[in-house]
């Protein structure tokens, strides 16, 4: 495994990201810590997971998969790099949720960050991250909360996930203006071949700022995974995001031509997608969300995989990318 500093913290992290959404949902326990083992094993160091994870009336129970993860081996907790993140309601599916009981106002801060370290079975979280922008919370009372939370030692650092450029460089410079607290270190945001606006604005920002980026959906749903041929196969077919897009007849031959060229170099389409983020300015690593231990596998040889400049070329003529900003919406 290759190593990285977090954005511009002295904390090293893993080249890839081990997200947990699934462990609850589509992955049971057993098999949960299964792949939490194995990715220990192979040096991936860096942990991932939310409060509301677990979804519907399971909210919290991917927390509580990975506290028991924890309460089997001290040695598990010492070495993870362990991030989860607050925002959404934690009430039943479907109900409003009852006043300051989500987003990130310091009483809600304070509640959710207690919750989950209770569910994680553990004292301390190492990355405590926004999921969503709260645009009716300042972030003076979002850094004075925070600064409490330091000082009682129960979290280190702070990241952000889903926000704009603008939140980044807001949230950066009032932290700056507090004094006592570093602010944003690091911003989980969609991006991958596929989808590449965030290299308008949120990467830039983040790269100004100090931040490491952490893409999240490196496949796009599983588009960038080898669907079509997994199709073509009788494998598992497309849903979600990937079959919106594969009904799209132009987007289904971009998808096509992306197949036919690591088809040719002999790289499977999963895998590169993968290396190619590692090859991207400011990327700490992806999160990676296997569900089985042969997807995990898989994962770790894109650390491996050298992609050559023609390959790089090929894939921006299928993917062309925003280009810098502002440039890419100015002139």
């Amino acid at each position: 495994m290759k190593y990285t500093q977090l954005g511009r913290t002295g904390l090293k992290v893993s080249r890839l990201v081990l997200g947990t959404m699934n462990f609850g949902p589509q992955t049971n326990e057993t098999d949960s810590h299964a792949i939490m083992d194995a990715a220990l094993d192979a040096g991936i160091n860096y942990f991932d997971t939310a409060n509301v994870y677990g979804w519907g009336e399971n909210k919290g129970r991917t927390e509580e998969i990975i506290g028991n993860w924890f309460a089997k081996s001290p040695d598990h907790r010492d070495k993870t790099v362990l991030a989860t993140k607050m925002y959404g309601n934690m009430g039943a599916e479907g109900v409003p949720a009852w006043p300051n009981h989500d987003k990130l106002s310091a009483l809600n801060i304070r509640r959710a960050v207690d919750a989950s370290l209770k569910r994680l079975q553990t004292d301390y979280i190492d990355v405590y991250q926004f999921h969503h922008v709260d645009r009716d919370t300042p972030f003076e009372e979002i850094w004075q909360a925070i600064d409490t939370l330091i000082q009682q030692g129960k979290i280190l650092y702070v990241g952000s996930s889903n926000f704009p450029g603008y939140k980044i460089a807001q949230a950066n410079e009032i932290a700056a203006r507090r004094g006592g607290t570093i602010g944003l270190v690091s911003e989980q945001c969609l991006y991958n071949l596929a989808e590449r606006r965030a290299e308008m604005e949120v990467i830039p920002a983040a790269q100004e700022y100090g931040l490491g980026v952490i893409p999240w959906s490196p496949l796009q749903g599983g588009l960038l995974g080898g669907v079509i041929k997994k199709e073509i196969s009788g494998g598992r077919r497309a849903s979600g995001r990937a079959a919106d897009t594969l009904a799209n007849p132009t987007s289904r031959a971009q998808i096509q031509a992306y197949e036919d060229l690591l088809d040719k170099h002999g790289i499977e389409p999963g895998e590169a997608a993968l290396a190619w983020l590692l090859t991207r300015p400011g990327v700490t690593g992806p999160i990676v969300g296997p569900r089985t231990a042969e997807q995990l596998d898989s994962a770790l040889r894109a650390v491996e995989l050298e992609l050559s400049e023609e390959l790089l070329t090929s894939l921006d003529e299928i993917f062309p990318g925003p280009g810098p900003s502002p440039e890419a919406f100015a002139w």
